[in-house]
Parts: C-alpha cells; structure tokens; sequence
C-alpha cells in the first residue's frame, strides 16, 4: 500500500477498554475497516463512530509526537525578532558594571550627611559615559547625571529637584535634604544582571525584551533555528483566488488561504502558498509529493473529511504515513497529521471558522515544536459569562466566540457571537478570543465564571 521514497508502515497500538480514534492505515484492509468505522449514523456533530479523543488527550498526543529540528544558525541581533534561540545565553559580566546615578542630582557619602548639615562643596561634573578618575573628597560632592558612573568613595545621590546650589565665599556648594537613606538613587553594579546569570534558554523565542538584554551584555550574532518551510494548500474544486478568478455559480473565495497564511506569519516559518488544489486525488497527490521535496511542514485546508471528494488521507497513506484524529471538540472534530519522507503535513477543516480554531489550537503548538521552540499552555482569563446556556451536549470540548465587555461594576464580561456558524468569518472579526467551555460543563448561568482564551495568547498577531 505504502509508495513513494522514504515511505514506512507506522502502527499505534489501540487504546485499552474500546476503540482507539487513532486508525491505523497503511494497508487497504485498514482503509476499509476505517470506512466501516466511520459509517454514517445520526445527523450530529458526535454522531455514533469511532470514540473520540478530549482536546487534553489530542494535546498531549501531539506534544509526544516525535519531531525534527531545524538547523542551526546565526543571525545579527537586529534580525533575532521572533526567533527560535538555538543555544543558552549566559551574562558574561555584570549589568551595569559598575554603580550608576539613577537619577540627576547630586552624589555624596551618605557618612558625610550629617556632620555637613547637608552642605557639600562641589568638585566634580559627571556625565554618562564620562567616569571620573578621582575619589570623592571628604563633604564634596558631584554634580552627577542619569546613568553616570558614581565617583569613587560616594553612595547616595540627591534629586536635582530637592537641593539647592550656589556659590559661597567663592566656592559652589549644593545643600541635599538630611533626610535620604543611604543608597538612595543609587544603581548597584549588578543590578539588572549578574555575571553568570542564565538569561535565555534554548527554545525560547525572542521578544523584544529578550533582545535589550542581548544588546545589554553585548551580543551582535545569535544562534537560532533556522526558520521552517512552510507551504499552504487550499483544496477544492469550488474555490477561487480573489483578482485571479471570475466569480462562477458554486464558486467560493480561497479566504482559509490568507487567514491561515496571516496565522502562520506569526511563527518562525517562511510561508509559500502552494496555490489550490481540486478535488481529484491524482492532483492532490502531485501537489504535496512535489511540495514535500521542498518543505519542512505543509498545512492543508480542506479534503480531509469522509466525502467521496475528500482524498488527503488517501493521498497521505500512498506517499508517507498518516494519522486521523477524530476530536470530541466544537468547532472542528477531525485533524489529519501525516508525514511524506521529512515533511510533516497537518490537514485542517475547510470551513474558515474551524480551520482558524484548529489551527491555533493543534497545528500552530506542532510548528512551534517543529521550530525548535518550547512550548507553553496559553494563559486563561477567568470571566463572567455575558450569556445563558441553559443545557449543552457535554462529552465534547466547545470553544465559542466571544468577545470582552466591561460589566455593570466593571468586571470583564465575555458576550458569545450571536450566530455560531463554523463558516461566519464575521465572527471571527468580531470575536476577541474563545470562551472554552469542558467536555462536563452541562450548563452556564449568566455571571458564571468562564476560562477565556484571547486570540493573544494563542499567538494571534494584532
């Protein structure tokens, strides 16, 4: 059954107590027994079938998924933005090397405060990046500026506003309130960073405080990942690219293209559109084949359904491998994994709403692994729910747009999109995030707290 170089037969052992919603197809036995398996049933989006995987469940079987690294190499700093850091970085002195004037003022022995009555004579005009030579004489003080290095001999330095200066008897003199504790306005050597402090980690991606510090302690080249390949495939008989396709009865605009491709932008990855595809399995099959050779990840929309028109699993058991993932969640419910010799392929939904979700929630965590990246949970918002759900189906994770209000006594509130369509991407427009509601949630009440996904943390870029 297997074809294609570098094709190998994989095999996942079932899951104890019933069926596994993982199918084994590598053979033409397993194509049929898949196909019994997903013989039609009730008209729901749980209908009867193969038992479905929790989101938790598909989470931790893609963090499992074993996954190649990109290569190494170096960038300057200025193009480290976004970033797969390849290797740990370790301050290699102290920031900043010595004590600095946090303020501008007037920098004196604190042990001279009192016996002075808080008169200093002035000695000294010290600017950043103009250290004096000379120590601090005993009830002197500096004339001193943010970010200069404090004299020898002196701890504290008094605001500019809060001292007075003049001339007496011919000489200056500054007068400093009695009442500053010593080290006040004082930066310590070391403050911001110690030497030998770990400062990134292998994996992280760099933002842009990431790169102050780099900048901090001096580094110009980076080690990171290099950026993935991506390619994106639109698949359809139906759809037309926008200012390249007359309108035709039954034809839709390739949105998922751009929606994803805007996604995508926001990882590590250099996106190629791919173009589109029809629903014929020998085109399909030569679009990816001849894509693979030059990609590190494909992602496809569209075609990975159980239509008679829908041929990507097909097309994936002949060429590579395959994996089928039939999810207990709303919107979205299946998401095909397979690999062509080195190239990893993720087929998400057709329709625009489930193919954004699907793509945030299970194809963007892969790419960033893929990438070299580690990756986090997002960070979920505790809310009041804006809305009423007297009774749902649970056994199945549901993720409904929503968008953020302020309440009555200014709490956050999550209002749901009116409609739920997986097809209104006018929902998405209007949608902040995702209000995400557990497989025994069987109820909401108007004020109850709701965990709220921002498109944000999920990496969606503004």
């Amino acid at each position: 059954m297997l074809k294609g170089a570098g094709a190998r037969t994989v095999r996942f052992e079932p899951l104890a107590g019933g069926d596994d919603p993982f199918f084994n197809i590598n053979t033409a036995g397993d194509l049929a027994e898949a196909a019994n398996r997903l013989a039609p049933g009730v008209d729901d989006c749980l209908r009867p079938g193969p038992v479905r995987l929790t989101h938790e469940a598909a989470l931790a079987r893609l963090a499992a998924r074993p996954l190649p690294l990109p290569p190494t190499t170096e960038v300057p700093l200025a193009d480290a933005l976004g970033r797969v850091l390849a290797g740990p970085v370790t301050a290699p002195r102290d920031v900043p090397a010595a004590d600095t004037a946090a303020v501008d003022g007037y920098a004196f022995r604190h042990g001279d405060l009192d016996p002075a009555g808080g008169f200093f004579r002035l000695e000294a005009r010290l600017a950043a990046g103009h250290p004096g030579q000379a120590a601090l004489s005993p009830w002197a003080a500096a004339r001193i500026f943010t970010g200069a290095v404090m004299p020898a001999g002196a701890d504290t330095v008094a605001m500019q506003e809060d001292c007075a200066s003049g001339i007496e008897d011919g000489v200056s003199v500054v007068r400093v309130p009695l009442s500053l504790r010593k080290g006040a306005n004082r930066r310590r050597a070391g403050e911001d960073l110690t030497a030998g402090t770990r400062l990134l980690e292998p994996g992280d991606r760099l933002r842009p405080q990431d790169l102050a510090a780099l900048a901090s302690i001096g580094l110009d080249r980076i080690p990171v990942r290099a950026r993935l390949r991506l390619g994106l495939l639109s698949t359809g008989d139906e759809l037309l690219r926008p200012g390249l396709d007359q309108p035709r009865p039954g034809g839709l605009y390739d949105a998922n293209h751009f929606l994803l491709a805007g996604l995508a932008a926001a990882c590590p990855v250099t996106v190629t559109d791919l173009g589109i595809c029809g629903d014929r399995r020998d085109a399909l099959q030569l679009a990816l084949g001849e894509a693979a050779a030059a990609h590190d990840l494909i992602v496809t929309s569209g075609g990975a359904s159980h239509g008679e028109e829908d041929h990507l699993v097909a097309v994936l058991s002949a060429l590579g491998q395959v994996e089928i993932l039939d999810l207990a969640i709303k919107p979205g419910r299946r998401l095909v994994l397979g690999r062509i010799g080195d190239t990893d392929v993720i087929g998400l939904p057709g329709n625009p709403v489930a193919a954004m979700i699907s793509f945030l929630l299970y194809a963007r965590p892969l790419i960033l692994r893929r990438a070299g990246a580690t990756v986090t949970p997002p960070h979920r918002l505790m809310v009041a729910a804006g809305f009423s759900l007297p009774s749902r189906k649970t056994g199945r994770r549901e993720f409904h747009r929503a968008r953020l209000v302020p309440g009555p006594d200014g709490t956050l509130v999550a209002d749901l999109y009116a409609r739920s369509g997986s097809g209104l991407i006018s929902s998405l427009r209007a949608a902040d995030g995702l209000v995400e509601l557990a497989e025994d949630v069987a109820s909401v009440a108007p004020g109850a707290p709701v965990p709220f996904l921002s498109f944000a943390a999920l990496g969606v870029p503004a």
